[in-house]
């Protein structure tokens, strides 16, 4: 070959392959932060979308960073200061976030980081410890109408979806919701300690953060906070027990605050992919999610959306 025909089919492949090289070195390493510690839901969440990034091969390699704090706070003010321009970091968050802005007023805000997508939602469980005097939400609503405060509600941070679905409770069964005693915990393996220990009355979380214990019979599941019950979970509506109370905690990914467009699209269509990958789809069934995807605008949307119908709720519940 001569030299001169070498070197314009090195240029034309050069120029082939340059987009996908250039797109398979820009989703070469994500680096992904969880802003909760290891064992929660959002950890659960996080790792697991990492997983099917990789396997849906627009990933090389995903690496993650745990923070938690403060309804993940801390998380998104790290998040933020650090991540600026960065097109390969993604934020796992949703309505627990949310509702801890809300009441904590963090300094950095949500609007900084860049909306991506909402991935999947689950449905709160409420569960009693299996030495429990009380058997029932009967129970639970009765003592909650006797003494509000004799209740301890032990879930996540303060503003998470079990904390407002218990004042929720409260307001429909007549009792004070401002009077609701409730624990926040930094993480789930803190929040399961406490039920099994007897150190809280009820104990609120997404079903597959207890499963194995309601399983096992060390916890007792009362009531779930979706509108019909969980496939395959033989335990009560709210709804179904005279308690108009319907409410679920989903989750989404943000990307770092200062993206381009087209470095949000690039970011958004890999979650999108991977969402759609075997290892997603069985993540999803092990962990009793419901899939619920929403990406650009409408996405964005139903954030702002959520947060003004959350702000609603909790002050009218006392919460803030």
């Amino acid at each position: 070959m001569r030299r001169d025909t070498f070197l314009k089919s090195l240029a034309a492949l050069a120029a082939s392959s340059a987009l996908p090289m250039s797109a398979w070195a820009a989703a070469a390493n994500v680096k992904m932060m969880i802003p909760a510690n290891p064992g929660g839901g959002w950890d659960t969440t996080g790792r697991a979308l990492g997983k099917a990034l990789t396997d849906a091969k627009v990933a090389d390699t995903v690496t993650y960073d745990n923070k938690g704090g403060a309804a993940g706070a801390l998380g998104l003010a790290q998040f933020v200061n650090g991540s600026k321009g960065d097109p390969n970091a993604l934020m796992v968050m949703g309505a627990v976030m949310l509702g801890g802005i809300i009441t904590g007023k963090p300094p950095v805000k949500l609007e900084s980081a860049t909306p991506i997508a909402r991935i999947s939602s689950e449905y709160n469980v409420f569960v009693l410890p299996a030495n429990s005097p009380l058997k029932t939400m009967k129970d639970v609503v009765d003592q909650l109408k006797k003494d509000p405060g004799s209740v301890k509600w032990g879930g996540g941070s303060r503003g998470a979806t079990e904390h407002i679905a218990a004042a929720m409770i409260a307001q429909k069964v007549g009792a004070d919701p401002s009077k609701i005693n409730y624990v926040a915990f930094r993480g789930g393996g803190e929040a399961t300690a406490a039920i099994l220990g007897g150190n809280v009355t009820v104990g609120g979380s997404g079903y597959s953060e207890f499963a194995e214990y309601i399983n096992a019979g060390k916890m007792k599941a009362i009531a779930v906070t979706s509108a019909q019950r969980l496939p395959g979970v033989n335990v009560p509506t709210l709804k179904e027990q005279g308690i108009d109370v319907e409410i679920g905690n989903w989750r989404g990914v943000y990307g770092a605050p200062g993206i381009t467009p087209d470095q949000k699209k690039a970011l958004t269509d890999m979650v999108l992919a991977a969402l759609k990958s075997a290892a997603w789809a069985e993540a999803l069934k092990k962990n009793d999610w419901t899939p619920s995807v929403l990406s650009g605008d409408a996405f964005a949307k139903f954030v702002d959306d959520d947060f003004a119908s959350l702000r609603a709720i909790m002050a009218k519940s006392g919460m803030i």
